[in-house]
């Protein structure tokens, strides 16, 4: 079972992870959250209905890892769309991140936080692997965090389709980037095994 999930028996998943493995996943998951930032503010008014409609930001994040992970709602898909419509399409896309963009900012960084805390749970592994156990929810959060860790540092590296990832597969081991690809490679078999165990 090391380096890949496995269903378990009732529903969720199981993984062995050593201590550098869980160290990498946990460092990834802190420097998310990092990026994704604070939750709302601690003088909110703590009304519940008030949250439902407070409204979030109306431009797109400069990050462009953020803006990966909040990218915008509306995109013609057939190329760049004329000047009218591009700045249709821009007005769209400001109104949705206005009223979305906190819930899934708020929704990733739940994610993030569940890798950070399960992590904790495990402890030191010690000589051998720790085996990380994950209910059927904690398997989906698990899963939109590894896709989130995917996209920011796919971003990074300037990933934009698997040409990309298999170009940069073939890095030699002098290249500052190596050790960023083959994390990124890895986390893909991790998701990629986390998925097919969520498949019914």
């Amino acid at each position: 079972m090391p380096g890949h999930f496995e269903p378990l028996p009732g529903g969720g998943a199981a993984v062995a992870l050593d201590d550098v493995e869980i160290s990498i996943i946990r460092s990834l998951a802190v420097q998310l959250l990092e990026l994704i930032g604070p939750g709302p503010a601690e003088d909110a008014s703590g009304d519940p209905l008030a949250e439902l409609f407070a409204e979030g930001p109306s431009e797109p994040p400069s990050d462009p890892v953020l803006h990966r992970l909040f990218p915008d709602a509306y995109r013609d898909p057939e190329g760049t769309p004329g000047p009218e419509k591009a700045e249709e399409q821009k007005a769209y896309s400001a109104e949705f991140r206005r009223y979305t963009e906190n819930d899934l900012r708020a929704g990733k960084r739940d994610n993030a936080l569940a890798v950070i805390r399960s992590l904790d749970a495990l402890g030191p592994a010690g000589e051998s692997a720790a085996m990380l156990e994950l209910s059927p929810e904690k398997s989906r959060q698990w899963l939109g965090a590894l896709n989130d860790l995917r996209l920011a540092i796919g971003s990074r590296l300037e990933i934009s389709d698997e040409d990309d990832s298999d170009l940069l597969f073939h890095l030699p081991d002098e290249d500052p980037r190596k050790p960023m690809v083959m994390a990124y490679l890895w986390l893909g078999g991790l998701q990629e095994t986390l998925v097919n165990t969520l498949m019914p």
